[in-house]
């Protein structure tokens, strides 16, 4: 396994883009390492590997952009139980990791539903991105919710987006769409639970009643 580990970072440094790693380190995308290879580069080198639990698990731990990015395509479903993807979602510490592993990964994890309403359920920045993250994408893939995790979902939906940080809140406004879209009838939910905001002086609020608005227009 050292020696696979070894050959993908000898392939990433020959990909090595440091225009594209300067720009994301001026964006605040800050990692210890960053080769500032491209996604469709780093999906080039993972299809040459099989997934493989432990080599994944290995590269998650290297803390270097690229080999995070790797360790989602090349982690199995059935050995990433829910306690590792609890360990990774709390050492992820930038909003890239964290849209590349919901969509790489955790979407696809068997237990995503619930696990995605524990995460957003918690105080922490990133866990909450990953969680709402994760529930957009299921949104798109599988569509709905049964009424009690509606009405859950709309509660911490709402709370984010109007006392979260700027990326639970965007990641928050991405999972209300996804729920909206689906059909007329979340649709009218959020409108319903929104409607008092549209004069507020609040900008969350107006944020908010307006993105809503924007899906219903």
């Amino acid at each position: 396994m050292n020696e696979q580990i070894k050959n993908i970072k000898a392939q990433l440094r020959l990909f090595m883009n440091g225009v594209v790693s300067q720009s994301m380190r001026e964006k605040g995308l800050n990692y210890k390492l960053n080769f500032g290879v491209e996604l469709p580069r780093i999906k080039e080198i993972a299809a040459g590997y099989e997934k493989d639990h432990q080599l994944a698990q290995a590269l998650w731990k290297e803390n270097i952009r690229e080999c995070k990015i790797l360790a989602g395509l090349l982690q199995p479903v059935d050995t990433f139980y829910p306690e590792i993807a609890d360990i990774w979602a709390e050492d992820i510490q930038n909003i890239e990791i964290a849209e590349i592993t919901s969509m790489t990964l955790f979407q696809h994890l068997p237990y995503a539903p619930a696990k995605s309403f524990q995460w957003i359920a918690d105080e922490r920045e990133y866990i909450q991105v990953c969680g709402f993250l994760t529930i957009a994408r299921l949104l798109m893939k599988k569509g709905d919710m049964d009424e009690r995790a509606a009405g859950e979902f709309l509660d911490q939906t709402i709370t984010a987006i109007l006392s979260g940080s700027y990326h639970v809140r965007n990641a928050a406004l991405t999972a209300m769409r996804r729920f909206m879209e689906h059909s007329e009838e979340n649709a009218f939910a959020a409108c319903r639970l929104v409607e008092g905001y549209a004069d507020s002086s609040s900008e969350s609020e107006q944020l908010l009643y307006n993105a809503v608005k924007e899906v219903v227009d």
